[in-house]
């Protein structure tokens, strides 16, 4: 392991991630900050085979039927076009999205929309809850008998729905890719029991559905209460409000969440916090 970065320190703290597609970037900062790093994936993004949500969203587009799209992640979005790309152009579907309103949920999803020549018209403000999507919508886009299209990513939203629907909005549910097990879950069965064996002193959560497919994997074998008892004994840091609400609905109120929610701001925090005196 190299040196730790100067700063805050785990001080060789063990520290496990659950995150799949950055495990390799979360495991160096971790290590960089002088922790030493357990990276036990915990999802993999599948996408839709047969999605005919999808495909009458793209003829509806097309139509010049759908007033407002909600782009809520950057994977969804670029999954989204290759979904439509296999019944349309890449120009006739840019050119259709040039006609909507465009709200985009956070940076990645803006940052495709931007290499695609494409104009952001909103974009949600950190923490870029649903919350604050509603906030924004509320603010400056009159949804109203408008037709608002939202991009799913992984599973739906019912309270996003809900209020888009309490005011007046028609919406259309976009689903590009389900979340899945990682096909090996041997990493992920020996974090769970190494975290029963208080092998851990912090746990980074850096998404809501890893914490469902953590229990998942602890209630098929029969430690889903254990597991539970043992990470409350653990620094639970969590990379934002939408984690920190299925945590906290589990029973798991966290230590700490970063002030923005990004990978290398929860390490950060993770690493410079002081466990309250008992």
């Amino acid at each position: 392991m190299s040196a730790p970065a100067p700063g805050p320190n785990f001080s060789g703290r063990h520290v496990c991630a659950f995150e799949s597609r950055k495990a390799e970037e979360i495991r160096s900062l971790i290590e960089r900050h002088g922790g030493v790093a357990t990276v036990a994936p915990s999802m993999r993004e599948i996408p839709l085979d047969e999605n005919p949500a999808a495909f009458a969203f793209g003829a509806e587009l097309l139509a010049g039927r759908v007033d407002i799209l909600l782009l809520l992640t950057g994977v969804g979005t670029r999954a989204l076009m290759d979904v439509l790309e296999t019944k349309n152009s890449r120009e006739e579907i840019l050119a259709a999205l040039g006609k909507c309103c465009l709200v985009v949920r956070g940076p990645k999803p803006a940052a495709v929309l931007r290499e695609w020549k494409l104009r952001i018209d909103h974009q949600v403000p950190e923490p870029n809850t649903w919350r604050d999507l509603l906030t924004l919508l509320d603010e400056r886009v009159p949804v109203q008998g408008k037709t608002i299209a939202v991009q799913e990513y992984g599973q739906p939203n019912s309270e996003l729905y809900g209020g888009l629907t309490e005011r007046g909005a028609h919406v259309v549910a976009v689903p590009v890719y389900r979340w899945a097990l990682p096909e090996d879950i041997a990493p992920l069965r020996s974090a769970v029991r190494a975290t029963i064996d208080g092998h851990f002193d912090v746990l980074l959560i850096t998404s809501a559905q890893q914490v469902h497919h953590i229990l998942q994997v602890a209630e098929a074998d029969g430690l889903k209460d254990a597991w539970l008892a043992a990470a409350r004994r653990c620094v639970i840091a969590s990379i934002g409000p939408t984690a920190s609400e299925t945590l906290v609905s589990l029973g798991l109120p966290p230590s700490l969440e970063p002030e923005h929610p990004k990978m290398g701001h929860l390490v950060r925090a993770a690493a410079e916090y002081q466990r309250p005196e008992t």
